[in-house]
């Protein structure tokens, strides 16, 4: 996968670094394992600080979508990652009905009428 950086963008480096690599596993171009550049070649590669770029990493990680081995690299997710992935925007959504004051019974009905369920 090739990144690339848009010097004119309002968007962070970080986010964009994260949203291509999003971008590229919804739309199949990163299965399950690829490997993902090691943080320092891929900030090498796009002149950011290594931070920069480890940043993008940890957030893709904390959402789910890739999982750091140590040495072994930044690997993307199997077939667990939408789980993972649903189980941080359930956590996302707790936090900001709990955060409004809505009742856990009104938020769980809120999200089966979403679903449809309601």
């Amino acid at each position: 996968m090739k990144f690339s950086l848009d010097a004119e963008s309002p968007t962070p480096p970080f986010e964009q670094v994260r949203a291509q690599v999003i971008a590229a596993i919804d739309d199949g171009s990163l299965v399950a394992g690829t490997r993902l550049p090691p943080v320092r070649t891929l900030a090498t590669e796009l002149n950011l600080a290594a931070n920069t770029v480890a940043r993008a990493y940890r957030e893709l990680e904390e959402a789910g979508y890739v999982e750091t081995r140590g040495r072994a690299g930044t690997i993307v997710r199997g077939g667990d990652a939408a789980a993972s992935r649903a189980a941080q925007a359930a956590k996302t959504y707790a936090d900001t009905v709990r955060s409004l004051g809505v009742p856990p019974a009104d938020a769980v009905a809120l999200v089966r009428a979403a679903l449809g369920e309601g």
